[in-house]
């Protein structure tokens, strides 16, 4: 008895493991981001968790699916925009797994797919717009970037959220360029400001010249005016204005020159 117990205990032992072992393979567990895609002799059965779910050992294939958000790098892309300007250009895409199934059937790497079409695209979109729509209407290009990408993806049961565009390298010679044209329009604009001072200067003096026409004596406040000015100032140098009447009195009393 003992010896039909000994040579029956390794075959209870190896069945016991092999009985674990099934058991442990059947019980799959799936976080609460992930979904399980679940490939039954190679067809497609579907999706489950999130949780504690069984499968069929050795006639069931699990793949994992994460569907949180993913940050995609876009790295620089060198690219000709609408009026002949090489550019090279940057961006990063966010996106998520939307229909896991689509993701493991349709796509073999679905991340490095949507990584190949992103800047594929990128390159697209600088080529057909110009250098002062890049670097001014930066939200219009994000929003066509995200539509184009988002359209070649979406068989992939990926949906791409948002593309944004994080930096524009201009060559050095543009940049010369741009700074020569802002400075010129700088120089513009302070000479338009300057004229119109002037001009605005010539009304004021045009009006006050026809109040000191009509009353003399406001001139002779304007030099008490000149002189608190002066006087606030600390100089050693005395400015007094003399009327011309006042010097026309004293030529009145010299003599007259005979005839």
């Amino acid at each position: 008895m003992d010896e039909i117990f000994g040579s029956v205990l390794p075959l209870l032992c190896f069945a016991g493991l092999f009985l674990l072992s099934i058991v442990y393979s059947a019980v799959k567990i799936v976080n609460e981001w992930e979904r399980g895609v679940i490939l039954r002799l190679g067809r497609l059965v579907g999706a489950k968790g999130p949780g504690l779910f069984f499968i069929i050992p050795m006639v069931d294939r699990m793949i994992k699916v994460d569907q949180r958000v993913v940050t995609l790098d876009i790295p620089s892309q060198e690219a000709i925009t609408k009026d002949n300007v090489t550019v090279r250009v940057n961006a990063v895409a966010y996106f998520r797994v939307v229909d896991p199934p689509d993701a493991v059937t349709q796509v073999e790497d679905y991340r490095r797919a949507t990584w190949q079409i992103a800047q594929t695209s990128l390159r697209s979109v600088v080529g057909q717009v110009e250098l002062d729509e890049l670097l001014t209407q930066r939200e219009k290009i994000n929003e066509r970037l995200q539509l184009i990408i988002d359209e070649a993806t979406e068989p992939w049961g990926i949906k791409v959220s948002i593309v944004e565009i994080k930096d524009v390298e201009l060559p050095d010679t543009i940049k010369r360029a741009m700074a020569r044209q802002a400075e010129a329009e700088r120089e513009r604009r302070a000479k338009i400001i300057h004229a119109r001072g002037e001009a605005q200067a010539a009304g004021e003096l045009a009006q006050a010249a026809k109040v000191i026409g009509s009353e003399p004596v406001t001139i002779q406040l304007r030099y008490l005016q000149t002189l608190t000015e002066i006087s606030a100032e600390k100089n050693s140098t005395i400015i007094f204005p003399i009327p011309i009447d006042f010097l026309k009195a004293f030529g009145a009393m010299l003599p007259k020159e005979e005839k």
